[in-house]
């Protein structure tokens, strides 16, 4: 039989992403003492005022089909938010509202790029961001970050990978999986780069509420830089409400009117009931998001220092619910690293090979377990390093 072209283009780029992930649960299903790091899932529960009012919505019949681009109701309180956020009035008709954030990537770059095109991408990347450019038919082109320079955006690097078949450069801030924030002066960098060579800034903002400590800059907040950016974000970060698969994008109006039958033609608008509670959880701050960052700031400070001073480095991260060990002074690399951990100590983590070829010997540690159970694993990698050394 015959299947469509896409098939091939995302061959590669499935679930094997996430194989140890998915071993290690299976060992903990067969009864394995495995301490999971692998996924962000934050540890807290959502608020309980979006519960109750995405079930009272549900009791009261907001289960109907909604419109393809959003509930009124969250179309108008994305509006005021980003309004206030920019300081300029931005209207209900600048949103999509989607499934979550991934499938508000989807949305974009089907709207924005094409067979033949490219995109830029700092390396390391989110695992799905090849998958979102090669459906559309277009390619990535990483554009390596350094971790001795701490991850930082180089604007010289991304305007150095520029060809006549770039369309869009993907921004991440705050940023998964190296927890590095975007300063205004470097988004600033990153924009002149895009508007010297007309290009599109899909700016992925998910993790926006969750910076330790400084502010959080936007391409969408620059005037000279809104007209040709798409944000994305959710409240999956934020409030803690990964499962509700709540996001919406955020662009010129000219770009949402030109994306919105794409996103009609995938599905055609959210879940009234969790638009909802996506309206109240857009209308103020996260009443989690505080709770969050602190705990998740602390962990990073917990693994650092109990990792410290052996054949482990962890970089410290500015936001977000993960850190990154360089593993190679194991002899290592991430993949083997990964693997061998889990099978002689429980501990599960992320190779970084699934996130650019920047982190083929680290790994990526997710902070959303409690504290004793952070310790625990850092007290497991301690004594698995050390017999590393001594073998």
């Amino acid at each position: 039989m015959r299947y469509a072209p896409v098939t091939e283009a995302l061959a590669d780029l499935g679930g094997a992403k996430w194989a140890v992930h998915a071993r290690g649960r299976a060992m903990a299903a067969a009864g394995r003492d495995v301490i999971e790091l692998t996924i962000g899932e934050p540890d807290v529960p959502p608020p309980a005022v979006l519960v109750e009012a995405m079930a009272e919505a549900a009791r009261t019949g907001r289960t109907a089909y909604s419109s393809g681009r959003g509930e009124a109701g969250l179309l108008d309180a994305l509006a005021d938010r980003y309004s206030a956020r920019m300081g300029r009035a931005i209207g209900p008709d600048q949103f999509l509202c989607v499934p979550g954030t991934q499938t508000a990537l989807y949305v974009a770059m089907q709207g924005l790029v094409g067979a033949g095109d490219e995109v830029l991408v700092a390396d390391p990347l989110y695992a799905t961001y090849e998958g979102v450019i090669r459906a559309a038919g277009a390619a990535m082109v990483p554009v390596p970050l350094d971790p001795a320079a701490g991850f930082r955006l180089d604007p010289a690097a991304f305007a150095a990978r520029v060809t006549a078949r770039t369309r869009a450069i993907l921004l991440n801030s705050p940023h998964n999986p190296t927890g590095t924030v975007a300063t205004r002066d470097e988004v600033r960098a990153i924009g002149t780069v895009a508007a010297a060579h007309d290009l599109w800034i899909v700016s992925d903002e998910v993790y926006e509420e969750l910076i330790f400590d400084g502010p959080f800059a936007s391409p969408f907040a620059e005037p000279a830089l809104a007209e040709r950016t798409v944000v994305v974000s959710s409240i999956s970060k934020s409030h803690a409400a990964p499962g509700l698969r709540s996001g919406w994008i955020a662009a010129p109006a000219e770009a949402a009117a030109r994306l919105l039958p794409v996103a009609e033609t995938m599905l055609f608008g959210n879940q009234p009931f969790i638009a909802d509670a996506t309206a109240l959880a857009v209308a103020g701050p996260s009443a989690v998001a505080g709770e969050m960052r602190r705990a998740y700031a602390a962990r990073a400070d917990l693994l650092a220092g109990r990792l410290a001073g052996g054949s482990l480095r962890v970089h410290r991260p500015e936001a977000g619910m993960f850190a990154l060990v360089d593993v190679g002074g194991t002899g290592m690399d991430g993949d083997a690293y990964a693997a061998d951990l889990l099978d002689a100590q429980g501990v599960s983590v992320m190779p970084g090979s699934a996130f650019g070829s920047v982190l083929r010997d680290w790994v990526r540690v997710a902070l959303t377990v409690p504290d004793a159970a952070l310790g625990a694993a850092c007290d497991r990698m301690t004594a698995h390093a050390a017999a590393l050394q001594s073998a």
